[in-house]
């Protein structure tokens, strides 16, 4: 039994003439919904597959992808994203995709049953955090939220300001000691 060719410190050898495959990021981030935070508290968080088609995917790749009021529902036992826009993918011609139609969301179905029973409490929401490409299947991060108060906003950007201020003044302290 001859085996791999290996180099002198243990590893295969690659063959002669093949080119060698470059390692790709476990987990690329396409888009994040910077408004989440500002305006709802996020109570859970959950990582979500989507059904997709393949201009879709292309799309996505090309990060021709917006947010705009998207948020999910459950309909007939089902998780769906309503309001992504995937942008066309010009060279799918007929075969592309509708860029703001909705697109269903794959979780376990106790996981399905459990955000059902939430949302039976007025006033949560489910929104996408993050869109994602994890070991190359595209992911969405969705979140059950709350909505905040214009007075909850106002704390959140003084809590903010006085956490700098405080970082500032360490930062300030260590430079002057040092």
């Amino acid at each position: 039994m001859a085996g791999h060719p290996t180099t002198p410190d243990g590893r295969k050898r690659q063959a002669a003439g093949k080119k060698a495959r470059v390692p790709q990021p476990e987990e690329v981030e396409i888009l994040y919904n910077r408004k989440l935070r500002h305006d709802y508290e996020v109570v859970e968080r959950w990582e979500a597959g989507m059904v997709l088609k393949g201009s879709e995917v292309k799309s996505l790749r090309n990060t021709d992808v917006q947010w705009a009021d998207a948020h999910a529902r459950i309909d007939r036992d089902e998780l769906w994203l309503y309001g992504l826009h995937i942008g066309e993918y010009r060279q799918a011609g007929v075969f592309g995709h509708q860029p703001q139609q909705t697109r269903k969301l794959l979780l376990e179905r106790r996981t399905i049953d459990k955000l059902a029973g939430a949302l039976q409490t007025k006033g949560l929401t489910v929104i996408p955090e993050r869109l994602l490409f994890r070991k190359g299947w595209a992911k969405v991060v969705i979140c059950l939220c709350k909505g905040k108060t214009h007075e909850d906003k106002r704390q959140d950007l003084v809590k903010r300001a006085t956490d700098r201020d405080v970082q500032r003044e360490m930062a300030r302290r260590m430079k002057r000691g040092a």
